[in-house]
């Protein structure tokens, strides 16, 4: 890390995780405490119910059973120091970044708009977390993860089976934005369905033809206008949503242009699995790697924003070859 980040590490945090180390200890402590004494009654519990049933079955199962509740009442302590130590780092990270930083956002930035335009999966649970937001290059964005759920029944049980975990990103675009655009992932046979456009969100929204073949093997796109749609998915940007992709090794990158917030955003859904985590609670909490993992995954999805609203660069296609190009 650099300068700024040593002098953070070593003039604020490294003192406080310092402090908290007593407590880790404890509280790894408490938890094998409370694992071993489940184990305990759970031999004897289980013991009786052999005895009384005369069946090994039943010893098994309640010694399986009061192991886990010990392992669930231990593990709550060790819980709540992780719960407080990633608060207070990623705080302190946002803030050095001129960032702000919510543990849960109250009301998730466009996340209904991301739905009603099916660039979310329907889900009967959702969890969001981990929300940082602020200024880059002149346009507010805000980023924050989402975990969503659906239910599923098997021979008469219900679990719940991970549907989307990864980050979802609002950027107010540099460039006006008119009408929407959507971006989202092909669907190989089924995209004859499609072909004369689909309804999205209230709005009848129509094909759109991409220059390159390669983002056409990759992305479906419907849109309000045809020109305007192509006129904001240059083949820079195209590059650079791939990238997104690739640099956050996640899987079925989507977005959208939305003029309808009243000011043109860039709306982005990566599946990225969890992202901004501490790490193990087993090492010394004063481990500076927990940091630099935490600036280094805030600092690549930073840098790919930045690189989403800059303005094309020399040898990149340029706005105005683009719309030609859609309109041959």
């Amino acid at each position: 890390m650099d300068e700024r980040w040593d002098e953070l590490w070593t003039n604020t945090l490294k003192p406080w995780l310092d402090e908290l180390e007593v407590e880790r200890k404890q509280a790894l402590r408490h938890r094998l405490y409370c694992l071993a004494g489940g184990f305990a009654a759970g031999f004897t519990v289980g013991g009786l119910l052999y005895l009384w049933a005369g069946d090994g079955v039943f010893f098994f199962f309640g010694l399986f059973v009061s192991t886990v509740i010990g392992g669930i009442v231990g593990n709550q302590r060790v819980s709540r120091l992780a719960k407080q130590v990633k608060t207070r780092l990623n705080s302190a990270v946002a803030e050095a970044l001129d960032l702000s930083y919510m543990e849960k956002p109250a009301e998730p930035a466009r996340f209904q708009t991301l739905r009603d335009y099916d660039l979310l999966p329907s889900y009967n649970r959702r969890h969001f977390e981990d929300c940082f937001s602020g200024e880059r290059q002149g346009c507010d964005f805000e980023l924050y993860e989402a975990h969503l759920e659906q239910r599923r029944r098997s021979n008469k049980r219900t679990y719940y089976v991970t549907v989307f975990r990864g980050v979802i990103i609002r950027i107010t675009f540099p460039r006006k934005v008119e009408g929407v655009t959507v971006i989202t992932r092909d669907n190989g046979w089924f995209n004859g369905l499609a072909a004369l456009g689909r309804s999205m969100g209230g709005h009848d929204l129509k094909r759109i033809g991409l220059v390159d073949p390669k983002f056409e093997r990759i992305f479906e796109v419907y849109g309000d206008d045809q020109v305007l749609a192509r006129y904001m998915l240059t083949p820079s940007f195209m590059e650079r949503l791939l990238k997104l992709e690739e640099d956050l090794r996640g899987k079925r990158v989507r977005a959208m242009f939305d003029a309808h917030s009243g000011e043109g955003e860039l709306l982005i859904a990566a599946e990225t699995g969890n992202l901004f985590e501490i790490g193990s609670m087993s090492k010394p909490l004063a481990d500076q790697s927990r940091v630099q993992a935490l600036v280094g995954e805030l600092t690549q999805v930073l840098g790919l924003i930045d690189l989403l609203v800059r303005p094309a660069i020399a040898g990149e296609p340029s706005l105005v070859e683009d719309v030609a190009e859609g309109q041959d």
